[in-house]
Order: C-alpha cells, then sequence, then structure tokens
C-alpha cells in the first residue's frame, strides 16, 4: 500500500483492543436497549410493551502478513464491550518500511485512542469525531487507513478513510457496502503523521438502520481485496457462529491471497486501471490474476434479541 504525502487518557472498563495475535477470538455478546415510544393512554389500560431489546454478537479474526508474522501484522482492531457500540479497524500503510518506520505503530496508537474516548461527552456517538479525536491525539510517525462503526438504538453508524470496509447482510442479501476511497490505483485516503494529509472531514459518512438478525462484517482490505462480496454472503450465511464466519472469511480470503491462478476483487481491479502483464504475454491469453497477500482482519458482528 503506497503512502500518500499529497501538499495539493484513560481507557473506559470493559474494552476489548486487538492488534496481534493470529487466532480465533471467542464471541461477545453486549446488549443495547432501544428507545420505547411514550404512549398517552387511559388509567385502566395497561401499560404499552416496550420495545424488544437487542443484542450483537461479535466474533473476530487476525491473520497476519506471511513475512509479518512474528510482530503479528500492521492492523489493528478495537471492539467495546460495555454497550458494544463501537468498533474500529485500522490498517498500517506498509510503504512506511521503505523509510525505516514500523507501519504497525501508527495504526495500534490510533485504534488505542479510538478506545479511550468511547463513550466522552464530546464524541456523542459520532464516528466521525472519533476518528477526529484519536487521529490528533496519535504521536506515532506513519499513517493507516480506518473505519470506525458506533451502533445504538438499532442505527449504525460509519466513518471510513480510505480501504477498510463494511458489508451489511440482511435474509441472505447484501444491503449496504462501504466503498473506498483512493488517490490512485493501490493509494487509499489515510490519515497520517504528516501535516498536510487526509483528516476526519475527507471521511466517507453513512448511517444505517438494523434489524434482528442483520449481519455486519467489518475488515481491513485484505478481506475486501481477496474475497468478493457474493462469497461473503455465502460464509455468512452458511456459519451462523460469528466466531466461525470470521474465521471462515480469514481462511478463505488468505487461501485466495496465495492463489496465482485466482481471478480476485484486487487482480480484477488492477487490469481495470491498466495494470497487467506485457502485450506479447496477452497473445498467449494470459493475464494478471492472482489474490494480495496482506494482513487480514475478519470482524462479524449479529444483530439478535436477547
Amino acid at each position: 500500500m503506497a503512502i500518500s504525502i499529497f501538499r495539493p487518557s484513560v481507557s473506559l472498563p470493559q474494552h476489548f483492543l486487538y492488534s496481534i495475535n493470529p487466532q480465533k477470538f471467542s464471541s461477545i455478546s453486549v446488549i443495547r436497549k432501544k428507545q420505547s415510544f411514550l404512549h398517552c393512554v387511559a388509567s385502566d389500560s395497561a401499560p404499552p410493551p416496550t420495545r424488544q431489546e437487542m443484542s450483537l454478537s461479535v466474533g473476530m479474526y487476525l491473520i497476519p502478513h506471511p513475512n509479518k508474522v512474528e510482530k503479528g501484522g500492521e492492523d489493528a482492531f478495537f471492539v467495546s464491550s460495555d454497550n458494544g457500540e463501537v468498533i474500529v479497524v485500522a490498517d498500517g500503510v506498509s510503504g512506511w518500511a521503505e523509510k525505516n518506520v514500523d507501519p504497525a505503530l501508527f495504526s495500534r496508537e490510533l485504534v488505542a485512542n479510538v478506545s479511550s474516548l468511547v463513550g466522552t461527552v464530546e464524541v456523542n456517538d459520532d464516528p466521525q469525531i472519533l476518528i477526529k479525536g484519536a487521529h490528533a491525539a496519535t504521536s506515532s510517525i506513519g499513517s493507516a487507513t480506518v473505519i470506525v462503526s458506533v451502533f445504538k438504538n438499532g442505527i449504525l453508524k460509519i466513518a471510513s478513510v480510505g480501504d477498510c470496509g463494511l458489508r451489511v447482510i440482511r435474509k441472505g442479501q447484501m444491503i449496504f457496502s462501504t466503498f473506498p476511497l483512493e488517490h490512485y490505483f493501490d493509494c487509499p485516503y489515510q490519515l497520517s503523521s504528516e501535516a498536510v494529509t487526509q483528516t476526519y472531514l475527507d471521511a466517507i459518512v453513512s448511517t444505517v438502520n438494523l434489524q434482528v438478525g442483520d449481519t455486519i462484517i467489518m475488515g481491513s482490505d485484505g478481506l475486501f481485496d481477496n474475497i468478493f462480496d457474493q462469497e461473503i454472503v455465502s460464509v455468512v450465511t452458511t456459519n451462523d457462529d460469528v466466531s466461525n464466519a470470521a474465521k471462515a472469511l480469514a481462511d478463505l480470503a488468505r487461501n485466495h491471497s496465495v492463489d496465482t491462478k485466482f481471478d480476485s476483487p484486487f487482480s480484477l481491479e488492477a487490469r481495470a486501471r491498466g495494470f497487467d502483464v506485457p502485450w506479447w504475454k496477452k497473445v498467449f491469453g494470459m493475464k494478471f490474476t492472482g489474490g494480495k497477500l496482506d494482513d487480514i482482519t475478519v470482524i462479524v458482528g449479529k444483530v439478535k434479541t436477547t
């Protein structure tokens, strides 16, 4: 992933912060209450029923780039468990390694700063403001793409800078998808330590009304560069357990990433942008194919009643 350099606390309790260890994480069940409606009723009427409570079960899985296993990769992620409201994924930009900078430092500090801001008055359940505060507090050299989601009262708010992604599946259909923002191929928008770069103002902001049974899939580009949306739907609909689904998606992305013959989303996009084999290879029917080796972070959340 290219570096974009353009010239044109106190942690709250019961939070989970992960940035290393490529292993299966146990699911988290967190409860949130929908706001109830207020009705005017006669004194002899029964009180109106309260709306159903909702819970979000979350499963997580991380597979580092094969050359970065010892340090746990350069992705970082966080799931808040006090009310289960916030999920964040950040992907350190690997191009900084050419400048003798560890790309993992920026992404991990950025995510840690998000975790420390969760629940503060200034944030007010706004993922874009979370990005603003976390970026301002990050002192490490480097840059990262990032996506933050806030789920409360049945509403999912999303803010994204770069090419980490989020999908929502309902009844076997993908009903929502974020899309990446790039300066050019394989150089996404990113938050950076540089004075002039993207900020929270460049985030794509979305809102989705969720229903019981909906499934959220969040991840770094290592997931979405190697798996098509229809494959994501297939895996999620055949794995009811969120931890199993997260592992299955990560494993599939990993398998595709090392398959030189697989025509991945990454290779399709590369050819569409003009990156292909030399003309003489095309004469023999050859083309650029294969997945993309990368860190792969997958978070699966399912909305349920309690």
